[in-house]
This record gives C-alpha cells, structure tokens and sequence, in this order.
C-alpha cells in the first residue's frame, strides 16, 4: 500500500502511478486502497485525470489513459492505442479508409491512434489532435451520448467558435440525429473534400468509453456507400467493445 500524499497534485500523481503500473485494470476500492485513499477523494481525483485523458475509465475498471502512454512500456502494453490497434487495422482494410479511435476531453476529443492507406496520405491524420463536436463525426458520436449537463462544455466551445447550436444545421439538432441514428455523419466541415462517419464505443452503463471514426474523401461516404459503411463500422465498435470488456475482467 502506498503511502497517502498530502497535496492535490501528489494524490493525483500517486494515482496515476497505481492505475499506469498495475497488471489489469483496477476497481475504485483497489486504486483507493493501494493510495491508502478514502474512497470518495479518489474517485474524485479520478474523475479529474479521466477528464484530462491520465486515466480512461470503463465502466468500473480504471486504466491508463492516453497522456500516459510514454511513462512506461507496462502502461504502453495496457493502452486504448495497443488494445484497438487491430480493430482500427481490420476496418481500414475492410473499408479502403482512414480509420481512427479518440477519446473524449474537457472540450472535444483527442486522437490516439490512426491507421491511414497510403493511397489517402494527402488527408492529414490529425493524431494527437483535439477535435471539435461541430466539425468531426468522433466527437460528436461522443457528445451525443452525454446528457444534457455534461454537453455544456462542448456547446460552450462550439459558440466559442461562432459556431451555431440551433436550427436545423445546429449542433444541438446533429447532436440528437446522431443519437437516433447511432452514428454521426459530417461532410465537409473541416475540409471541403473531406468526410468522416463516426461511432461512440460505450460501457455498460451507456458511458461513452471512445469512438471510432472512417475518414475518406467526400465522394467515398456518399449515400450509395453509406450503409456498408455504417455496417463496418458498427461491426468495429462491437468488437472494440468486447475487446475492451474482456481486457477489464481479466484475472477477476
């Protein structure tokens, strides 16, 4: 057990430290117990480092998140980026597109990992990027999901931008088509030739964990192409899912 640290900056890094070094993902009562923490401090400091993209959270499980990548080869090993890299491969095969999977930040969401054929190379792959909910499908599938309470941010950011929320080309209206439809469809926001088709991965309780995203030219997600498209798609976020669940009930 690890000895408590007295700062708020010591008890976040001590958390950190615990969920980057452990061998599977870890419950609350475990990362609190291993920081010698009361239970309600770490969860809040935990859901602090989860906004911040230290610590990814599925369902109840807590594993390191992608700002932690480069600490340690244990924490690398344990990544979103390792456990989705062959769902993001086997569907830009399937597809012939730029294939990506983000995670959901204060204002938008962050790239982790991408795979891009070469043939798509003019197309930048914006890695590492933070991504708007009114211009990127990821985001907005991420968003969509949220309640009311927590899109704030988002909409704030989006106004910030001079970007619309109401009205039929609103954010809030694509927000609740992407909620009915299961996906989110932009064409053309970031880049006038360019097209994304995104998807939220969720936990059991209906938490958006990440999304995976199909980019291609605007010409490749048209409506002829759309609907494999969104099958493919759909088929990936599945397996993601599964990938994901099986990687946070190991060795229970």
């Amino acid at each position: 057990m690890a000895r408590s640290s007295s700062s708020a900056v010591g008890k976040a890094l001590d958390l950190v430290e615990i969920v980057a070094r452990a061998d599977r993902p870890m419950r609350l009562s475990e990362v609190a117990n291993e920081a010698d923490m009361h239970r309600a401090t770490a969860y809040r400091v935990l859901a602090e480092l989860v906004a911040r993209g230290w610590v990814l959270r599925v369902d109840d499980r807590y594993l390191p998140g992608t700002a932690v990548l480069q600490l340690s080869s244990l924490a690398a090993s344990n990544s979103l980026a390792v456990v989705s890299r062959p769902v993001l491969q086997s569907l830009s095969d399937v597809t012939s597109l730029m294939v990506n999977v983000q995670v959901l930040e204060r204002e938008g969401s962050r790239i982790v990992d991408v795979v891009r054929p070469p043939r798509l190379e003019m197309i930048a792959d914006l890695r590492g990027e933070l991504l708007p909910a009114h211009k990127f499908s990821g985001p907005m599938a991420l968003v969509a999901m949220l309640d009311d309470a927590a899109r704030t941010p988002y909409l704030r950011a989006a106004l910030e931008a001079g970007h619309h929320l109401d009205g039929p080309d609103g954010l809030l209206a694509d927000l609740e088509r992407t909620r009915r439809d299961g996906h989110a469809l932009v064409h053309g926001r970031n880049d006038q030739v360019v097209s994304s088709l995104g998807k939220a991965v969720l936990a059991p309780s209906g938490h958006p964990l990440c999304a995976l995203a199909v980019v291609g030219l605007r010409s490749e997600l048209d409506e002829h192409a759309l609907p494999k498209l969104v099958a493919a798609l759909g088929e990936a976020v599945t397996e993601l899912t599964l990938r994901l669940s099986e990687r946070t009930s190991a060795r229970e």
